[in-house]
C-alpha cells in the first residue's frame, strides 16, 4: 500500500534549522505532486510549499518564503524540505502529501496519500 514517512521533526531555538524529509512508497512517485502542509491544534491545516512531478516549479506560502526551500529527489521517492531562519510560529505537525496531478495545490483536498506527520518545535 501507498506509505509517505515524514522524519527529520524535532525542538530547534528560534532561528536555527531543520531538514524534514518525506518518503514514499507503494507509489510511482515521479507521478506525483508533492506538498508540505501544517498544523497546530485549533487551527485548520495550511499549506506550507509544493513542487510540481518534475521539480521544476515549486510554490511556497508567503509566511515561509526566503526561509523554506522544497526539493525532491525521484530517483529516491523522496521530498525534502529545508528549514531555515525558523520562528516560534512555524511550530506545528508537518505532514507531507502527493497529489496524482502535475502541479501542487494550496487544497488539502486535493491530494491522494498523506504521511503520519512530524512535530516541529521551536523555542523563542
Amino acid at each position: 500500500q501507498v506509505q509517505l514517512v515524514e522524519s527529520g521533526g524535532g525542538l530547534v531555538q528560534a532561528g536555527g534549522s531543520l531538514r524534514l524529509s518525506c518518503e514514499a512508497s507503494g507509489l510511482t512517485f515521479r507521478n506525483y505532486a508533492m506538498g508540505w502542509f501544517r498544523q497546530t491544534p485549533g487551527k485548520e491545516r495550511e499549506f506550507v510549499v509544493g513542487i510540481s512531478r518534475s521539480g521544476g516549479s515549486t510554490f511556497y506560502a508567503d509566511s515561509v518564503k526566503g526561509r523554506f526551500t522544497i526539493s525532491r529527489d525521484n530517483a529516491k521517492n523522496t521530498v525534502y524540505l529545508q528549514m531555515n531562519s525558523l520562528k516560534p510560529e512555524d511550530t506545528a505537525v508537518y505532514y507531507c502529501a502527493a497529489a496524482s496531478r502535475d502541479f501542487p495545490t494550496g487544497w488539502g483536498q486535493g491530494y491522494d496519500y498523506w504521511g503520519q506527520g512530524t512535530q516541529v518545535t521551536v523555542s523563542s
